[in-house]
């Protein structure tokens, strides 16, 4: 028996690396451990299928749910979208998305291979970034962002505005598709007071990088 031909909706799970959530359980249990408060803006960044989208909203909180796939977008604008008016259905790509300009918290599940694009878009001009973001993102990768001191030059240019928490591991079999590794929760909490000036967030990691390349060789 052949195998079965890829469709469309498989190359582009393949394309854009989308692994989403499928246990309804894990993710009531995830969103109910966040501590939001009702009518604050939170941003699900690769909102997929919507599963976290639905949960946050049953917490009260408004949301803004970002997806660049077509075909999910017009799920998620029938569905959520249709059903409440406490969500924005946004299609775009979560790496060029413009960000809320009030105070807002980041709950997402982006894809894997996103992890460093996403943490990025948040975290590289700290006068825009969240308040919390709170990201499930491959274990490996959460570790190494938790890690103290900094694991890599990225982490330690962070640092002066953002505090990671590394939080429970997602096992594989909780996603679909399944991917080849387990995820984690990590948790980036802003600095309150921050270490150095906002203004100062684009330039650090090159004004650092001299001296991490001279004392981290495979940095």
């Amino acid at each position: 028996m052949s195998a079965r031909r890829p469709t469309e909706r498989d190359r582009r799970r393949r394309e854009l690396g989308q692994n989403f959530l499928a246990d309804r359980r894990l993710v009531e249990q995830f969103v109910d451990g966040l501590d939001l408060h009702p009518g604050e803006l939170v941003v699900d960044l690769g909102a997929g299928s919507g599963a976290l989208t639905r949960s946050l909203l049953a917490a009260g909180v408004r949301v803004w749910a970002v997806e660049v796939d077509p075909t999910w977008v017009d799920r998620l604008r029938s569905g959520v979208g249709a059903e409440s008016a406490d969500v924005r259905v946004i299609a775009a790509d979560l790496r060029t998305v413009r960000m809320p300009r009030e105070p807002y918290r980041v709950v997402a599940n982006p894809p894997f291979a996103l992890a460093t694009a996403t943490l990025a878009k948040l975290l590289d001009r700290p006068e825009r970034g969240p308040e919390r973001a709170d990201l499930i993102l491959q274990k490996e990768v959460a570790i190494k962002l938790a890690r103290q001191p900094p694991a890599s030059l990225r982490t330690a240019a962070w640092a002066p505005w953002w505090e990671f928490r590394l939080g429970r591991t997602i096992g594989r079999n909780a996603f679909r598709p399944r991917p080849s590794v387990d995820a984690a929760v990590v948790t980036v909490v802003r600095r309150d007071p921050s270490v150095f000036p906002t203004w100062l967030g684009p330039r650090l990691r090159e004004l650092l990088r001299p001296a991490w390349t001279n004392q981290q060789p495979n940095a």
